[in-house]
């Protein structure tokens, strides 16, 4: 594959952040994104990298009305020997693939994006922060364009990864975290798209957050659609929990995302040879054993936070106080460990880590 470059002039670029410690996430994007085009009868064509700008899209595009957008999230990090590290990026565009089959939208050639994605990292390199703990994050996304109003797959679609450097994804940083048990609203339920990184399912997430942050909360453990019983996601992440010597999280069954970081921590977890299950826990469970001092430890894992320990629960008005209110040990020995092999200062025995500069 062939990819078209239309570089900044020197002139051009963008002023980059002087305060590494102020980056927040989300809200800085870099020079330049890469794209590419999908067309019915053609495939993927026009693999492009351009100046990062607005995209130009008609008001009929089937995305606007039908919801046919996807997108992941994965990271780039400046590591051992000022060395660009990718962190099983193959992983994030299986799973988007995945999304796009439960979408009916066209699978992305994984190894052509991989290789458009890294020539973008590498062409805006500069915006790689240093400081402990930042990294560059990439949004790649894929949505409908075609101006169509009938309800049916789409026929054309946009593909592109746009990047920008982050710090921490929760102000709380690695200090435990306070999260609301939602036993009212659904995030998704089995069937659905609750597997997929599809934007609707975040759209649905919404109005519960803003529930819980107005209550203090930083985010809701969503419970099953069917029943309100057993424990699922907490927003953005997939979670766990420490019940006396067990490591538990819910099984992949539909209704929530196949979290990279979550089958990482799965991974680890087992050759640390500790027990590790993955079935369906009742949130019932959850509180007998905060209640009885068997649950050691409760915490979140995704791409954006790593891991993220929880500090309390809270169910049906009563808080349940995890670890201490601290980061249990379990949690800060995964994080120190996956964050080691992301920036390349521990062993990489899974081969997980890709250098690309």
């Amino acid at each position: 594959m062939e990819i078209s470059v239309n570089r900044l002039s020197p002139d051009k670029l963008k002023k980059r952040p002087e305060d590494e410690s102020k980056l927040g996430f989300g809200d800085i994007f870099s020079d330049h994104m890469f794209m590419m085009d999908y067309e019915a009868g053609k495939g993927w064509i026009n693999p492009r990298i351009e100046p990062y700008g607005p995209l130009s899209i008609d008001p009929a595009a089937m995305a606007i009305h039908y919801g046919q957008q996807i997108f992941e999230g994965l990271k780039a990090y400046r590591g051992r020997g000022d060395g660009i590290y990718l962190f099983r990026p193959r992983g994030n565009f299986e799973r988007m693939n995945r999304s796009a089959l439960r979408l009916c939208m066209p699978e992305l050639p994984v190894e052509d994006v991989m290789a458009g994605m890294k020539e973008l990292v590498l062409l805006d390199r500069e915006w790689i922060p240093r400081s402990s703990g930042t990294s560059l994050y990439i949004r790649p996304t894929m949505f409908a364009t075609e101006p169509h109003l009938g309800v049916r797959p789409a026929r054309s679609y946009l593909f592109y990864v746009i990047i920008g450097p982050v710090g921490a994804y929760y102000k709380e940083g690695l200090n435990p975290v306070k999260i609301y048990v939602e036993d009212f609203y659904v995030r998704a339920a089995r069937g659905g798209t609750g597997e997929a990184k599809t934007a609707g399912n975040y759209a649905s997430s919404l109005l519960a957050a803003e529930k819980a942050k107005e209550k203090g909360f930083t985010q809701v453990l969503w419970l099953d659609a069917a029943e309100r019983k057993y424990v699922e996601e907490v927003g953005t992440m997939n979670m766990f929990f420490v019940i006396d010597d067990e490591v538990l999280t819910a099984p992949l069954d539909g209704s929530i995302l196949p979290g990279v970081t979550r089958d990482s921590v799965l991974r680890i977890v087992r050759d640390w040879g500790l027990k590790v299950t993955e079935r369906a826990l009742a949130i019932d469970e959850v509180v007998s054993a905060a209640k009885s001092g068997r649950l050691k430890e409760a915490f979140g894992t995704g791409t954006a936070a790593v891991i993220s320990p929880v500090g309390q629960i809270t169910f049906k008005g009563e808080d349940y106080i995890v670890a201490g209110g601290k980061m249990g040990a379990l949690s800060q020995r995964l994080y120190d460990e996956i964050v080691g092999i992301q920036y390349g200062d521990r062993e990489d025995r899974y081969g997980w880590l890709e250098r690309i500069d």
